[in-house]
């Protein structure tokens, strides 16, 4: 065994996140937000956070993008390295929990076992996916980031869609088309969802 894995002991709160949901007045939760690269995921959770915060609802994004200049600088795109960077992620969406708010990820998150992998790491209930299903067309349409163009040209390499596989939810909690619905249909879908399965409260 790891010397320093076996000296480390877990260290209980002195406040739980029950109290933490009870003073709140709602359940903090993680939302995750998959889909291909261009489909909406970040303009989605951004959208959903300013109605939260309309709310009262304390919650943040946790954008792929962003997370790559900071505590995933080091990780590159090969498949462990998604793997990893999904892990890293997944705990970290579990602290936002255990503090009592709502945690959103817009990460492509390409692999069925890495979802799978976060959402065991929390509590029935507690894990909610989102399926930003776009089709590959449309969201080589929109390619606000270039990233497409880059990848068919060989400019970027194991691209998702591309040149890298994207695994499709079996059973996500929700289906979200962004070619068909717009975004305020979208964010009006998710808060729905919250409201009807008591995540959150309008009173």
């Amino acid at each position: 065994m790891d010397v320093k894995k076996k000296d480390l002991y877990w260290h209980e709160h002195s406040i739980t996140v029950d109290e933490r949901r009870r003073s709140y007045n709602y359940k903090s939760c993680v939302i995750w937000f998959t889909g291909l690269s261009a489909a909406g995921k970040s303009t989605l959770a951004n959208s959903l956070a300013t109605r939260l915060h309309m709310l009262g609802v304390k919650s943040y994004v946790l954008d792929g993008d962003n997370i790559r200049h900071g505590l995933n600088k080091d990780l590159g795109f090969s498949p462990e390295d998604r793997k990893e960077n999904i892990r890293r992620i997944g705990e970290v969406a579990k602290l936002f929990v255990d503090a009592g708010l709502i945690a959103m990820t817009a990460f492509i998150s390409p692999y069925k076992e890495d979802r799978n992998d976060v959402r065991n790491l929390l509590k029935e209930d507690d894990f909610i996916e989102v399926f930003v299903k776009c089709p590959l067309s449309e969201c080589e349409k929109r390619d606000p980031k270039g990233f497409y163009k880059k990848a068919r040209s060989g400019q970027i390499k194991e691209f998702t869609g591309i040149s890298a596989p994207y695994e499709e939810p079996e059973n996500p909690e929700m289906v979200l088309e962004t070619d068909k619905a717009n975004l305020e249909e979208c964010v009006e879908t998710i808060l729905n969802y919250l409201i009807v399965n008591e995540y959150i409260k309008l009173f």
